[in-house]
């Protein structure tokens, strides 16, 4: 049994949660958290006083940060709640491909080409319109559990 090899498939990353908890009580309007699988952002928060010897719930009100969707929740305040790690990064927008795809300019200047563009119709069309006009536009990238979405757009102004 132990001249056997053990095998491990190693991840890139380091092991880092996509989560953290968070006591339900102490989440507040505009911050996040996971329901139902999906990182949401808090957008309404009600807290109720139960019996004698039940618990005070908190009802979470969340819309999914990456598809829109409204998510509801209800959770004792005392027990803890998952809490998405959500990171926000601009990139400068180097080329749109014809499958969708863009590619972009990290700050240690290499390029990252695996963000599609965003489904939401008015960034795309400001993208694309900006793109066409040959404006230098700096992306927000927005990361959470593994997802990525392009969030927004900022225009630096036109290419020299």
């Amino acid at each position: 049994m132990s001249d056997e090899e053990h095998h491990f498939d190693s991840h890139a990353d380091a092991g880092a949660s996509k989560t953290y908890p968070q006591q339900a009580g102490t989440i507040r309007k505009n911050g996040h958290i996971v329901i139902k699988s999906r990182p949401c952002k808090v957008v309404e928060v009600s807290t109720s006083k139960t019996g004698k010897h039940g618990h005070a719930k908190c009802h979470f009100v969340g819309i999914d940060i990456f598809n829109g969707k409204k998510l509801e929740d209800i959770v004792p305040s005392s027990h803890n709640c998952d809490v998405p790690h959500v990171n926000r990064t601009d990139y400068q927008l180097i080329d749109i491909s014809e499958d969708g795809f863009v590619s972009l300019l990290t700050e240690n200047g290499n390029t990252k080409d695996d963000m599609r563009l965003p489904t939401d119709e008015s960034l795309l069309a400001q993208i694309k319109d900006g793109f066409a006009d040959g404006k230098d536009l700096v992306v927000s990238v927005m990361s959470a559990m593994g997802e990525e979405q392009i969030c927004a757009l900022k225009d630096i102004g036109p290419k020299n």
